[in-house]
């Protein structure tokens, strides 16, 4: 399986207090990068949290973002949180103590204080067990998501695969010809300069130049990657890092074989190979 590097994914739950909405998206990083949106009451499970996404990701820029809605039926105005409102009397003395002409605070503002009205247990410890379920399922539709946005680029980087074979298919048969035409073209020469091409000098110059312009052995070396790039995409798994290193290595070949041509057509293959890598390599930046 090949899983992309952008995904989203987006999932509720209604518990006893009220509903928990999370959603995990991401994009392409060079490096794993967990990012979380959690509001103050459940920032103590981003430990957990990011801790139970490592396990699962290997690369990408992931954005994780929980919300808790308190149902209105479920905070009770009457009801005062007695642990908070001790600990906020307990700091009111403590600064009184401190500063004598402090004003101490009042009825208006103890209620007005975040998370004096409503339930006595923190929401943190009553909703972790949910919190995390609902982080379970909305990871097995975020790798979903990206295991089908993975299958696309595979189909994609295979049609590319297919097409650039076409093309050395193409020019390697033409390469002889070429080779055998340039000589006749240079002993040509040769002969209306009047340099008598059977010189030692002139037949190793001869050899030397027609091997540099010799892609014989670059269309070699990349049908070896066109076909280390099928292998690895047949193994999946995180393969994004490799597959870039491939681009580089066929994008390398593609530019020699057009620095050494000497045949219109074959500089023209040349710019088409470098465009279908230039398009693979797009692709493979979203790999995992």
């Amino acid at each position: 399986m090949i899983y992309s590097m952008t995904g989203y994914a987006a999932v509720a739950r209604e518990v006893p207090y009220g509903s928990l909405n999370l959603e995990l998206r991401s994009v392409n990083n060079r490096y794993l990068d967990i990012q979380f949106r959690l509001p103050d009451e459940l920032r103590l499970l981003e430990a957990k949290m990011r801790e139970f996404l490592t396990a699962r990701l290997n690369r990408g820029k992931v954005e994780c973002r929980l919300s808790f809605s308190r149902l209105a039926s479920a905070e009770d105005p009457q009801h005062i949180n007695a642990d908070l409102l001790q600990k906020l009397l307990e700091l009111d003395r403590a600064v009184r103590v401190a500063l004598p002409d402090a004003r101490g605070l009042e009825v208006a503002d103890i209620l007005r204080w975040p998370g004096i009205l409503g339930a006595d247990s923190p929401p943190a410890e009553s909703l972790a067990e949910s919190c995390m379920e609902l982080l379970c399922t909305a990871l097995d539709e975020f790798a979903a998501a990206r295991a089908r946005e993975g299958e696309k680029l595979k189909i994609m980087l295979l049609d590319r695969l297919g097409r650039m074979r076409h093309l050395v298919a193409e020019v390697s048969p033409r390469i002889p010809a070429l080779l055998a035409a340039f000589q006749e073209k240079i002993k040509s020469r040769l002969n209306e300069a009047m340099i008598n091409q059977d010189d030692d000098r002139i037949r190793q110059e001869l050899l030397l130049f027609t091997s540099k312009i010799d892609v014989d052995e670059e269309l070699s070396r990349l049908q070896t990657h066109l076909d280390e790039v099928e292998r690895v995409l047949s193994s999946g798994g995180a393969i994004g890092k490799r597959l870039d290193f491939l681009m580089q290595e066929l994008n390398r070949e593609a530019n020699t074989i057009g620095s050494k041509s000497v045949d219109a057509e074959v500089s023209k293959i040349s710019l088409e190979l470098k465009v279908l890598i230039e398009q693979m390599r797009e692709q493979v930046q979203n790999i995992e």
